[in-house]
């Protein structure tokens, strides 16, 4: 990665494609990554993991299926959310967000059980942030 701090503002900038997170840094064996997001993700999870969202700007929404039914989670600009391993979730933002994920290395951007992934979503395990010399 990189030896000088990371501004995340600048981060964001260098790119525009939405729900396609680039990976900014690394901490031990988890990605600390980046995305632009609007409209809707897809119902997924991830079986062995949890997911953190932290939401640097914008509104991010998270609907949740759990035991006890559906229920959705409103996250405004500088929220923190965990969702738990095995939880199915949706994320979505009819304004548009900028938000920060903390997951380990490889973890699929679409989960281990997922809807069929449109073209307006990137199924990755995230891209390099290319920064400017």
């Amino acid at each position: 990665m990189t030896s000088q701090p990371i501004d995340l503002t600048t981060a964001l900038s260098a790119f525009d494609a939405l729900w396609s997170p680039r990976i900014v840094t690394r901490v031990n064996d988890y990605d600390v990554r980046i995305a632009k997001v609007a409209g809707e993700h897809i119902w997924h999870a991830h079986d062995d993991t949890d997911e953190f969202f932290l939401v640097l700007d914008g509104e991010l929404r998270i609907a949740l299926r759990e035991a006890s039914g559906e229920r959705v989670v409103t996250l405004p600009t500088g929220a923190v959310y965990v969702v738990p391993r095995g939880v199915e979730h949706k994320p979505s933002s009819a304004g548009g967000a900028s938000i920060l994920m903390f997951e380990p290395t490889g973890t699929p951007s679409v989960g281990d059980r997922h809807e069929p992934v449109p073209g307006h979503i990137d199924a990755t395990t995230g891209h390099e942030l290319h920064r400017p010399a």
